[in-house]
């Protein structure tokens, strides 16, 4: 009788499961018989093809791995469910899926590579292997003998890229560095994507290209929408013996994330080994949180003040404020090894509140004691997120009653990530801060990608050139056009321009003759505590100009 229904063609489903890499298998416990079809040999049943008894299946599962095979041959009531990651001699792990069915007399499901069964395990930004691939696969590998290095990889000061690129073109960054790992890394070494901004390989150790080789790799300069961005990683390698005694795979990613911990308490960049006393810094670093809890009550977090000097006189014009941390035990700490645990701890708008306050207030007795410092004005950095903040304007114009401080003497300092995050809403709150009195600066500018049409609508009144480009101006065709950009710009738009990073007088005598407003940087002085800024605030009226090193 002639019917139109289609009927399944037995070539071309064998044909379509060999290309998908996908095997069948129906287990029929009472004739002691697993049918498997499909491609067995890719998944390493091809000796079990196209049938097998139990005791053949169990054997050919790794001897660590036959207490899953058991539990896929277990037999179960109708509508059971099969689903185990089996790991077959010759072949890859590979992922089991299934049902019981007519009252348990049989099952049938497929089995596939882990890596395709759920479309899972790839990092789709950078092609790599994910985090929980990459243990699984590690751990595959690590029961061989042989020695191994895992090495992680930590790019430095992603949230700047995304805040001064853009999360699309930081992207670009992270897949560029993807594809450099894999080309350093030697043929079959698992290589993966384990974090936002980490990497991770893993290899033998005679083959592996150790980590200061990956470092160079990596940190080679990348031209990413018309900017040359120099990445610096923080890398940390530890070495461990394959075989039944081996590591867990966790674990040695838990060993070499703290080897990068260590070079990034060091300063960004580097490369580390692991080693028993790294343990210790660990725990010292769960120590720092706690202490950090307190650390704002206790006052031990205070202004550090950088000098502003106007180039065409030398004259002091102010200071930026810059978080410090004065630990009762440890002296003084930078904020890179302390405000990312700052954030973590959500304590960000608690610590800028105080900034604010203390400077303000620091300001105010310069002013009321010393004559000429009559026009200083103090800077505050505002953290990313900060411009959001509910309560801002009201701290603003509250600091000002207390303090006494005119209009404009209280300057917030805001980066382009956070203004073009959303510029209407930035337009409406800086408008406000404007009205309470403070005055405003949009930070590290030239690392962004601002509308200059938005720039011409938001009541800033100074524009800080980035220190990257000041201090490559000479070396660096691009910076040294983006600084004179940046201070032709803030001319046509009657803004004051400041350039950070003047390390020498050489450098403070090109940028006024670009027609820069101000400079700071390490030239004329590092952040100073309030008692050392003073004596610098006296010294430069006394000498009558601030004084700038001849060379640095």
């Amino acid at each position: 009788m002639a019917t139109d229904r289609w009927m399944w063609d037995a070539t071309a489903t064998l044909e379509a499961l060999g290309a998908a890499e996908v095997a069948l298998w129906v287990w029929e416990p009472e004739k002691d018989r697993l049918r498997l079809t499909g491609a067995t040999r890719p998944l390493g049943l091809g000796p079990l093809a196209p049938d097998c008894s139990s005791a053949a299946f169990r054997a050919m599962a790794l001897p660590q791995d036959r207490a899953l095979a058991e539990d896929i041959l277990r037999v179960q009531p109708p509508g059971g469910e099969v689903s185990a990651r089996l790991r077959m001699r010759g072949g890859s792990p590979s992922v089991w899926r299934g049902v019981w069915l007519e009252e348990g007399v049989r099952a049938a499901g497929v089995v596939a590579a882990e890596m395709r069964f759920a479309a899972v395990g790839v990092d789709h930004l950078t092609g790599l292997a994910d985090r929980r691939s990459f243990i699984a696969m590690a751990r595959d590998r690590l029961q061989t003998p042989g020695r191994y290095e895992v090495i992680v990889a930590d790019l430095d000061r992603l949230r700047r890229l995304n805040e001064a690129l853009g999360h699309e073109r930081a992207d670009l960054v992270l897949a560029a560095l993807g594809s450099r790992l894999a080309a350093a890394c030697p043929p079959g070494a698992l290589i993966a994507r384990i974090g936002e901004d980490e990497f991770a390989t893993l290899a033998p150790a005679e083959t592996s290209p150790g980590a200061e080789t990956l470092r160079r790799a990596l940190e080679q300069p990348l031209r990413v929408a018309g900017f040359d961005i120099h990445p610096t990683l923080s890398i940390g390698a530890v070495e461990a013996l394959g075989g039944d005694e081996a590591p867990d795979a966790v674990e040695l990613l838990r060993r070499a994330e703290l080897a990068v911990e260590s070079v990034k308490t060091g300063g960004r960049g580097g490369a580390a080994a692991y080693g028993r006393a790294l343990e210790t810094d660990g725990l010292s670093r769960l120590a720092l949180e706690g202490d950090l809890k307190g650390a704002l009550r206790r006052g031990e977090l205070a202004p550090y003040y950088q000098p502003i000097v106007r180039l065409s006189s030398g004259a002091l014009s102010g200071f930026e404020a810059l978080v410090r941390w004065r630990h009762p035990r440890r002296g003084l700490i930078l904020p890179d090894q302390f405000l990312p645990l700052c954030e973590e701890m959500g304590l960000m708008a608690e610590l800028g509140a105080m900034m604010m306050r203390e400077s303000a207030r620091q300001l105010a007795e310069w002013r009321a004691r010393h004559r000429a410092a009559g026009e200083l004005t103090v800077a505050v950095n505002l953290s990313t997120g900060e411009i959001d903040r509910p309560g801002l304007v009201e701290d603003i114009a509250r600091i000002r009653a207390e303090t006494g401080l005119p209009p404009g003497a209280l300057k917030l300092e805001v980066t382009e990530g956070d203004v073009m995050r959303d510029p209407d809403r930035a337009a409406h709150v800086l408008r406000a801060l404007r009205a309470a009195g403070a005055a405003l600066a949009l930070d590290d500018f030239g690392t962004g990608f601002s509308s200059l049409s938005y720039l011409t609508r938001l009541p800033f009144d100074t524009l800080k050139i980035d220190r990257y480009f000041v201090r490559t101006m000479a070396t660096d065709e691009g910076s040294a056009t983006i600084v004179s950009s940046v201070v032709k710009l803030g001319r046509d738009l009657a803004l004051e321009v400041v350039a950070e990073g003047v390390e020498n007088a050489g450098m403070a005598r090109h940028l006024l003759s670009l027609g820069c407003d101000y400079g700071q940087g390490y030239g004329y002085a590092p952040a100073l505590s309030a008692q050392e800024a003073e004596v610098y605030l006296n010294e430069s009226y006394v000498d009558g100009a601030a004084p700038v090193k001849a060379r640095g």
